[in-house]
This record gives structure tokens, sequence and C-alpha cells, in this order.
């Protein structure tokens, strides 16, 4: 029986304030012409495993990554960009009612990769933070979701077995595949209806349905 919730940040709870998303325009801006799986595993090893004194000493760090020279006008143009991300980004319609729904009845877990300067800024500009019993945030940890450990740490906050956990994200690599790894049945948030998993659902408004059948209830059920 599912008794936890562990939810991704971005793209699940939270909208991107910019489209492309902020970390595809990354790697636009840094004229990167390599795969996309192979580049935000470094983009995120660079921006989101430690914290910063502000975002251009982030991104001088992000290029210094890739081996390119942290120019001024394209340290501005991120960080540029990645402000109005932050001031743009907003919870997805459903959000709050969704977690007003949850909290009680299941123990609800933030784990997130992320930058240093914007998801406390943005659990506390819209009141999210209260809603979760534990939230672990990758640059605090210094490690990335795709390590087992940061799971572990999600388990041993709330004193439940990876059998007792659902794991809600938009991500196969860092949300899905990581939670099977340790264990813990996932479910897909697919808003575009693109990729292929077998438990995935379209909005947050459809996750009842998903307790419903892991918990054995069924609401088809006569």
């Amino acid at each position: 029986m599912v008794k936890a919730i562990i939810f991704d940040f971005w793209g699940t709870l939270v909208e991107n304030g910019v489209f492309p998303s902020p970390v595809r325009q990354v790697q636009m801006i840094l004229g990167l012409e390599m795969p996309f799986h192979e580049y935000v595993v470094c983009f995120e090893e660079a921006f989101m495993v430690q914290g910063f004194d502000d975002l251009y000493e982030a991104f001088e760090n992000v290029c210094n990554a890739f081996g390119i020279i942290p120019e001024k006008w394209r340290l501005d143009k991120l960080v540029g960009m990645w402000n109005r991300h932050k001031f743009y980004a907003k919870p997805f319609p459903e959000t709050i009612k969704v977690l007003e729904g949850l909290k009680g009845r299941y123990k609800l877990v933030l784990l997130s990769n992320t930058d240093c300067f914007s998801v406390d800024e943005l659990l506390d500009k819209y009141n999210l933070r209260n809603f979760f019993d534990s939230v672990i945030l990758s640059y605090k940890e210094g490690k990335l979701k795709t390590n087992q450990e940061l799971f572990k740490k999600a388990l041993e906050g709330i004193g439940l077995s990876s059998e007792e956990v659902l794991m809600v994200g938009d991500s196969l690599e860092s949300d899905i595949r990581a939670a099977e790894q340790a264990g813990i049945e996932a479910v897909l948030v697919d808003r575009r209806d693109r990729r292929e998993y077998p438990q995935k659902i379209r909005t947050l408004e459809e996750l009842e349905e998903v307790l419903l059948i892991s918990n054995g209830q069924d609401n088809k059920t006569p």
C-alpha cells in the first residue's frame, strides 16, 4: 500500500518560466551540438550539485565544464534567461489543489535536481513548502537523483520502505528509471503525451486514480 509520494519539482509540480526549457536554452546559448541526454548529465553536474554566490559564478562553472570560454556576452545571456525563467515559473493549474488533497493522507516528499537559486524561492513564493514532510534538493546534497543515496535518504526520512512509496516525475531517466532502480513504483507525468511508459498521467489530477489502483481500490470496480 502506498503511504508516501515523492514528487519531482520542475515539469511535475511547477512549469518552467521560459520555452524551450531553460536547460535546453543553455545548450543552445553554449552552441553545444551533442545529444541532449549526454549534455544534460554534464550540465546538471556542473550546475546543480553545489551552491554558488550568484548565477554568473554558476554559469562560469558550466562553461568550464564544457570547455567553453565564459565570455561576458554569453554569461549575460545565460543569466538573463535564467532570471526570466525564475520570474515566470509557476505551479501548474492543478498543483496546489492536488497537494491539498494528498496532504494528511500521504507523507509527501519533494526530491529535485535543481540549482541553488530557484526552487527555494518558488517554494516560499507560492507557499508550497508546508505541503512536504521532507524537501531534498540536489544542490544541498551534492548529488543528483540518479545517485541512489538520495532515494535512500528520502525513504529514511519518512521511515518507510520502497514498496510503500510512489515516485511522480516527468523525466524518464532521473525520475522514473532512478526510482525503479531504488525499488520504487513510478508514475510518469507526460503532459504532451509524447512518451511511452506503462504507468503515466497527463496531469496531476489523474494521480488519484493511480493511487486507487495501487492500493487495490479501483473505483471502477462495482
